[in-house]
């Protein structure tokens, strides 16, 4: 029992780490490319993870909290901390909970969960607290929140469902433990 704890721990902290550092290597390389409403956040591939094991949940959760840490330097504040934080963990809860749901073995449905959760967590963030300087204006949300779900979109469709493809055939071998 104690072998399985910590692959999951391990498998936890692995993606943590590799997704705070994917996030903040990107933006010091491409400043604004993985911070800004319009991003194509190159981390946002490992979100994949989620549906192949639920060590990707804390994972991802804690990643985007040490990622979005970065953008409070940036002046985004600790909302961004906060409010893509917590899109992450739904997003993360959702594709698992999806995780089943497969089109020609691709999870399409799972691979839309963090544009939604996104798109509306963040598009509202974006719009009340830097827009709308604490006022909510729904024109303003949906641009915001369909510019960001774009973003995740573009990430889960142009590298995600390679990866899945990847994981699919490969996953066990590459010391993946698939749930």
């Amino acid at each position: 029992m104690k072998n399985k704890r910590l692959i999951y721990v391990t498998q936890a902290a692995i993606i943590a780490a590799l997704y705070a550092v994917l996030t903040v290597g990107q933006n010091l390389l491409f400043p604004g490319t993985a911070s800004m409403a319009v991003q194509f956040r190159v981390a946002e591939v490992l979100t994949v993870l989620a549906i192949y094991t639920p060590a990707a949940i804390p994972g991802l959760t804690v990643g985007c909290v040490i990622a979005n840490i970065s953008s409070v330097t940036a002046g985004l504040g600790f909302y961004d901390m906060i409010f893509g934080s917590i899109a992450s963990l739904l997003a993360a809860l959702a594709m698992y909970g999806l995780r089943n749901v497969r089109f020609k073995n691709i999870p399409f449905v799972a691979l839309l969960m963090p544009a939604l959760f996104n798109g509306i967590i963040v598009g509202f963030e974006i719009d009340f607290f830097f827009i709308g300087n604490l006022h909510f204006n729904f024109v303003d949300f949906l641009v915001q929140g369909g510019l960001v779900a774009l973003g995740e979109l573009g990430v889960l469709l142009i590298l995600g469902i390679p990866f899945c493809i990847l994981l699919n055939k490969q996953g066990e071998k590459m010391g993946i433990v698939l749930d």
